[in-house]
């Protein structure tokens, strides 16, 4: 039986409170999932209840193949990453799943109010998101979900690295806003971050 060695690339995002950890596997084979604190993650994902258990953890956020860690502000990262290696050893070691079926993230959008015309728009804008906005959210260490439509006003939630991230306007502002008007250009007038 061979052995699979398992590399970690860290790479740095945006946010200077948050790390991204680079797997050479892929760890949640669909969607994302986001845990703000231990109780959240102790019975939704083995790896993030893990990686609680280091102080100054202050947010996982698991993707496909990566997790990014969100520190808190009084924390140097040497504290975090010299006891990250074993955890993440133990959580390899163990088979378990990354996250639990029951602890994805799930949004569903209420269409039921929704006209026929504002129901192709929510589908041309999702289908903007995942082709186009993802894989670069994906790259700081996050996610972005369509959370809502209405007016010509585009609701999305971020998250991991890009929750609570410094240049995170800019990306809704710069990125996400201008990349719909432009495509969707009668449809949108701007794009609006919700909080929890």
């Amino acid at each position: 039986m061979t052995e699979t060695v398992i590399s970690i690339k860290t790479e740095k995002t945006p946010n200077p409170n948050t790390l991204k950890y680079n797997f050479n596997r892929v760890i949640l084979p669909n969607g994302s999932a986001e845990f703000l604190n231990a109780e959240a993650a102790a019975t939704k994902s083995p790896l993030a209840s893990r990686v609680f258990e280091i102080e100054g953890v202050e947010r996982v956020f698991v993707g496909t193949d990566f997790i990014a860690i969100s520190k808190k502000d009084d924390i140097e990262w040497s504290e975090i990453n010299g006891y990250l290696a074993p955890k993440l050893e133990e959580f390899f070691e163990s088979g378990d799943s990354a996250v639990a079926s029951d602890g994805q993230e799930k949004f569903e959008l209420n269409l039921d109010d929704m006209t026929d015309e504002e129901k192709q728009t929510v589908e041309e804008i999702q289908k903007i998101i995942e082709d186009k906005v993802k894989p670069a959210v994906a790259q700081d260490g996050g996610d972005i979900v369509l959370a809502g439509y209405k007016n010509k006003v585009v609701y999305v939630k971020m998250l991991g690295a890009c929750s609570g991230c410094p240049s995170a306007g800019a990306t809704l502002k710069d990125g996400v806003e201008n990349m719909l008007k432009y495509f969707l250009a009668d449809k949108v007038d701007k794009v609006v971050e919700v909080q929890e």
